[in-house]
């Protein structure tokens, strides 16, 4: 099963003939604000990011530099004030606001795309889909590693058949950092939603969910090992999906040695991929998509690619090299734009947020507990009741 990945040869949805750009306001420029939600929308053909809700001089200072016909705004009510100003609403302000704002924002009559992940639960999520739908508004949520390298081109091998029958799905987002960094990611306060399980885990877990299908039950283990911190940072997830694949995934701030970023073993060949997408670097350093003067966008050296094979280490050069297909965050937002001029369909919808926020919750409950959790109506496969 995969969906809602940009294969290569599909076009992107044709967001360029007519019309005056849509006028996208921001909430929030910290970290995702202003090194993906920003860059991306500025990058795309029918967008224009025209405000940015912030307070903080040097945040707007930062801002002004980049984009310097920006409009500011203090507080996201300012926008609510101005709403036929607008054609779509950002959210990429802390984990805890974004039920408060993307509500305020679809009671004024905005679409909205929310930062994930989209809420604390599944239920508020539901909430707010249904909110979107009663309105007749898009809502959707940035999951961007849906667009990463490395997760394109497994998505393109499973649709190919390349490893016969998926069995087992081994992911690892994992970092090096034994010094916390502060911050209401690293809160143990559960209003801020912060936490390693919430934060990289809603990317594993999604991508998890688009690949293999709804999730049967969920085994978790979550640890907080960092002196001083409060929130887990050391996370694994197994997942076990209706249709009998079982997914392994781990998140984690304190490996020193990191693993494959992929292992995916199926019944003819298995696929095994190291490092990360190169598109959250390049996006930190100031590099956009679409710059004249540069590489390619998204594109990976042939060295970091994965390879795939049968009873071979490919540590040992065992294996067949896979070329990684270029990552495409710009996909998403030339996605949305499509979706709100109506000539596309919505890339990532509240109701598959909150299918992986089910898996999250039953995570938490299984590593707080030390319990296997079944998630209702999904049964394995080989549990599944006689015709």
């Amino acid at each position: 099963m995969v969906a809602n990945v940009p294969f290569p040869g599909a076009p992107l949805p044709d967001t360029r003939p007519g019309g005056t750009p849509l006028r996208v306001a921001l909430v929030g420029y910290g970290l995702a604000g202003s090194v993906f939600h920003a860059p991306l929308i500025a990058a795309t053909d029918g967008l224009a990011l025209d405000t940015v809700v912030t307070a903080n001089e040097e945040r707007r200072a930062e801002a002004r530099a980049a984009y310097p016909d920006l409009r500011f705004a203090a507080s996201p009510d300012e926008l609510w004030e101005r709403a036929d100003e607008l054609d779509l609403i950002v959210i990429a302000s802390p984990n805890k606001t974004h039920v408060s704002l993307a509500t305020a924002a679809l009671k004024a009559g905005l679409p909205v795309v929310v930062d994930k992940p989209i809420a604390g639960t599944a239920a508020e999520a539901r909430e707010l889909a249904a909110l979107a739908e009663e309105r007749g508004l898009l809502l959707s949520v940035f999951q961007n590693r849906r667009w990463d390298n490395d997760f394109r081109t497994l998505a393109a091998l499973i649709a190919d058949g390349e490893l016969g029958e998926v069995q087992r799905f081994e992911s690892r987002f994992e970092r090096w950092r034994p010094q916390l960094k502060g911050g209401w990611r690293e809160s143990g306060d559960p209003e801020e939603i912060g936490g390693l399980l919430y934060d990289l885990g809603s990317h594993v877990v999604d991508q998890a969910l688009v690949l293999f299908g709804p999730a049967a039950s969920v085994y978790a283990e979550s640890d907080v090992r960092r002196p001083g911190a409060a929130a887990d940072d050391d996370t694994f997830i197994a997942i076990t999906h209706a249709n009998g694949v079982r997914s392994h995934l781990y998140v984690s701030a304190t490996t020193a040695q990191l693993g494959p970023r992929f292992r995916v073993l199926g019944s003819t060949a298995g696929y095994v991929k190291y490092g990360l997408d190169p598109q959250e670097a390049a996006l930190r350093e100031g590099k956009r998509p679409g710059a004249t003067g540069g590489e390619p966008w998204g594109e990976e050296v042939e060295t970091l690619w994965g390879r795939i094979g049968s009873g071979e280490s490919p540590l040992t050069g065992g294996g067949t090299p896979v070329r990684t297909l270029p990552g495409a965050y710009p996909a998403y937002y030339a996605a949305v734009t499509a979706a709100i001029r109506g000539t596309g369909e919505n890339p990532v919808t509240a109701l598959q947020a909150a299918a992986a926020l089910d898996v999250l919750e039953a995570a938490r409950r299984s590593a707080r507990e030390g319990v296997t959790v079944t998630l209702p109506g999904h049964l394995p496969h080989e549990e599944q009741p006689a015709p």
